[in-house]
């Protein structure tokens, strides 16, 4: 930047500020959204009644997520949670490897087939009353296996695979099968390291909707506490909070004098955190894996 004229210094200064004022203002306004949830959620919940609440308590306490995790079946659901969330990654991230792989191969003569059957149904569902029958005649209802086998085939997840593997050069496998390889040690120990990006993608994908889903537990396992998620335990606390429906937790709620938009907040900030924990290790990879598993092929 020496040998430039004064004039274009110049430019490249106030390009410079300008960039890193925008850049502010973009983390300030996707920061504080969150930081204000944080704030509240921490605050002392009758004192967060009077408003103010910025980024910052005004009167720290930890009351608010005592109160949530003093009922009986949050811990229970908290490693049903996690257990489906874990389990639920791996064997579908695994069955969309598998298939994607399958799919990618030139050689496959039912490539074109599946590829529309699978295609079909990112468009086309059976409905809800036709999958809860389902669910019912495989004897899935009040089973932990309800919340991993529904989900174990994703159409968008097959395809966003199977588009990097078609990237990747047919020669490496050639040279395998030559040396005496066979599709599964091709699948595993040549083309599964090289599709870390988008498998990190498709991990993270499966693994918030496994996190955040709690419809299927009202639906399938409403009636057995044993199986109950946090995601549901938490939604019965919101709504307990706001419509008074269970006399108990109501009068719980009053005696440790919790608002009900602490407890919003509260529950806002236990779902998030654990995806926030996970994110980080998963980001080096994301854009890598979206772009090349997205847009090219």
């Amino acid at each position: 930047m020496t040998h430039l004229p004064p004039s274009r210094r110049a430019r490249l200064s106030t390009f410079d500020v300008v960039n890193s004022l925008l850049m502010v203002t973009v983390l300030i306004v996707t920061l504080y959204p969150f930081l204000n949830v944080l704030a509240i959620a921490l605050n002392d919940s009758q004192d967060t009644v009077r408003g103010g609440i910025t980024i910052y308590p005004r009167q720290p306490t930890l009351e608010n997520f005592r109160a949530i995790f003093a009922y009986g079946n949050i811990p229970q659901a908290f490693f049903i949670s996690v257990a489906r969330t874990v389990v639920g990654t791996v064997l579908s991230l695994g069955a969309c490897a598998m298939v994607a792989y399958v799919l990618s191969r030139r050689d496959f003569l039912g490539r074109g087939l599946l590829s529309r059957f699978l295609a079909i149904t990112l468009y086309v569902s059976g409905g809800l009353i036709p999958g809860f029958l389902l669910i019912r005649d495989l004897h899935l209802m009040n089973t932990f296996w309800v919340y991993i086998l529904p989900t174990l085939i994703n159409a968008f997840n097959i395809f966003m695979i199977r588009s990097y593997m078609d990237e990747l050069p047919i020669e490496l496998q050639e040279s395998a099968r030559i040396d005496g390889a066979n599709d599964l040690v091709i699948f595993i120990r040549i083309v599964l390291p090289l599709c870390t990006p988008v498998l990190a993608t498709v991990a993270l994908f499966i693994a918030v909707g496994q996190w955040n889903s709690w419809f299927d537990t009202y639906l399938y396992n409403s009636g057995n506490a044993s199986l109950s998620t946090l995601q549901f335990e938490l939604m019965k606390i919101l709504q307990s909070t706001q419509s008074g429906a269970d006399a108990m937790r109501s009068d719980q709620l009053r005696t440790q004098q919790i608002t009900p938009d602490s407890i919003k907040m509260a529950i806002t900030i236990i779902t998030i955190i654990p995806i926030l924990l996970v994110y980080p290790f998963l980001q080096r990879y994301f854009v890598a894996g979206m772009t090349l598993g997205a847009v090219k092929g």
